[in-house]
């Protein structure tokens, strides 16, 4: 797992967030999220820095069982 530079190291070396997630480089593009329990894996898109409807809908079904509000 590779730091960020907005979060701090966690203890297995993924990136401690702010809200008390985790961060973390997976295979290839893809991106972990663990927050309040939930865990998510997203791909990083390479040549748009835009996210598609379905994109923000898989987001969306992250967050609110993690409890948080988008």
């Amino acid at each position: 797992m590779r730091e960020c530079r907005s979060g701090k190291p966690g203890r297995d070396g993924g990136t401690q967030l702010g809200s008390g997630g985790k961060v973390g480089e997976r295979e290839g593009s893809r991106v972990a999220f663990i927050l309040n329990g939930t865990r998510a894996v997203f791909h990083r898109p390479h040549s748009r820095p835009t996210a598609s409807k379905g994109v923000v809908d898989a987001v969306r079904r992250f967050l609110v069982p993690a409890r948080v509000k988008p």
